[in-house]
């Protein structure tokens, strides 16, 4: 018989049947060695205190790569020189300026698809707008992530934390076609899907099962619908939740109790037997689930290479991202550029914020401008 009293607990305690008198001679082990036996490596975490400083690198690297001290006129907290933050109005976050992130590799679907710049699909989960958001990630990232490398280890998690963060990007990508996306939530909301999954598939190891699965979906839903205000991208929330939901079904399986005690059982006792290391619906459900993000993945980039707008398909799924109250409104506010060729560039000058820039354009596509105008006037 085997108790497991939570997600963290990797104690349980073992009883078999003890062998007959004719079995080979030899004193049975003591009752107390049969209890408090670890079945499940207890990992020490380091993949996720990893990220984290990753993370805090990156953001420090964008700040010195920004240098509002020298290309603005006025900064917050100027006594930090080159990594003072822009102005509040350009940045509330306290943060570089979206030119930069843009430079360091943010999400852009336009230098995605047209300039074959794939890799910031990964990279912008590296990124964050500002203090606030950075720390506001890095908290939730270590009170997820650390539990979770506990039990698993860094490898799967690992996994988990960086695929969930390019599924996010990709419908991020295949929604919000404007602007720029950077952030690790993506990457945060897959382990909260990861440990969805997990739940499910090894859900005979729970003591109190629906007690852990209504606090999970709790907070998950909650978390959903913190997406649905304006100016947060809930796209990469949702992508980032189902990818690691069905990785969960795939890398963070676990053997069931007649299989561990068949391995653990101490000399002198016999074990039930077990037929296989896991159990039907856990074979059914880790089929489904890779097929299902293989497929998925590979229709994502195909319809983004292909530069089609999913929003076109699907005429409600906006207000999976933003719903329009009598407090806020989800439409984009409209803007305005002056653009100025020169020899073979396209100068853009935004209207509203003074900010202006060069662009490489082969061919002026009215489209592509509009999408220009947008990101230099985010």
């Amino acid at each position: 018989m085997m108790r497991r009293g939570e997600a963290g607990d990797d104690t349980v305690e073992i009883k078999e049947h003890p062998r007959q008198a004719n079995t080979p001679v030899g004193s049975p082990p003591h009752r107390s060695q049969l209890q408090n036996q670890s079945v499940f490596k207890n990992w020490k975490p380091w993949i996720v205190p990893l990220f984290v400083v990753v993370n805090i690198a990156v953001f420090i690297a964008v700040m010195y790569v920004n240098d509002c001290h020298t290309n603005s006129g006025s900064c917050v907290v100027p006594s930090l020189g080159r990594f003072s933050f822009q102005p509040l109005k350009e940045n509330p976050l306290l943060g570089p300026s979206s030119s930069t992130l843009e430079k360091m590799g943010a999400l852009d679907v336009n230098r995605v698809v047209h300039e074959h710049q794939s890799w910031r699909l990964i990279s912008c989960i590296w990124l964050h707008a500002g203090v606030f958001h950075l720390l506001a990630n890095m908290l939730s990232l270590l009170f997820i992530g650390i539990r979770l490398e506990q039990e698993f280890g860094f490898l799967r998690i690992g996994l988990v934390y960086v695929i969930s963060g390019f599924g996010g990007s990709l419908l991020s990508a295949l929604f919000i076609q404007a602007g720029i996306s950077v952030g690790a939530s993506g990457a945060l909301f897959g382990l909260l899907g990861g440990m969805l999954s997990e739940l499910i598939t090894n859900w005979t190891i729970y003591a109190n099962k629906f007690a852990a699965l209504l606090t999970l979906l709790c907070i998950i839903v909650v978390n959903l619908a913190v997406g649905i205000l304006p100016h947060v991208d809930n796209f990469a929330h949702i992508g980032g939740f189902l990818s690691g939901f069905f990785l969960g079904f795939v890398l963070l399986i676990r053997p069931q109790f007649k299989w561990i005690n068949q391995k653990r059982c101490p000399p002198g006792y016999i074990a039930p037997q077990a037929q296989s290391k896991h159990k039907t619906y856990q074979y059914a459900l880790w089929v489904i689930s890779l097929i299902v993000l293989i497929t998925g993945f590979t229709l994502g980039l195909v319809a983004l290479f292909r530069g089609v707008n999913v929003n076109n398909k699907c005429s409600w799924c906006h207000y999976l991202s933003c719903v329009p109250t009598s407090l806020w409104s989800c439409k984009s506010q409209q803007v305005y550029c002056q653009s100025t060729e020169l020899g073979g560039q396209l100068e853009l000058t935004c209207l509203s914020n003074g900010k202006s820039n060069m662009y490489d354009l082969s061919n002026n596509d009215s489209s592509k401008v509009q999408l220009l105008c947008a990101q230099l006037c985010s």
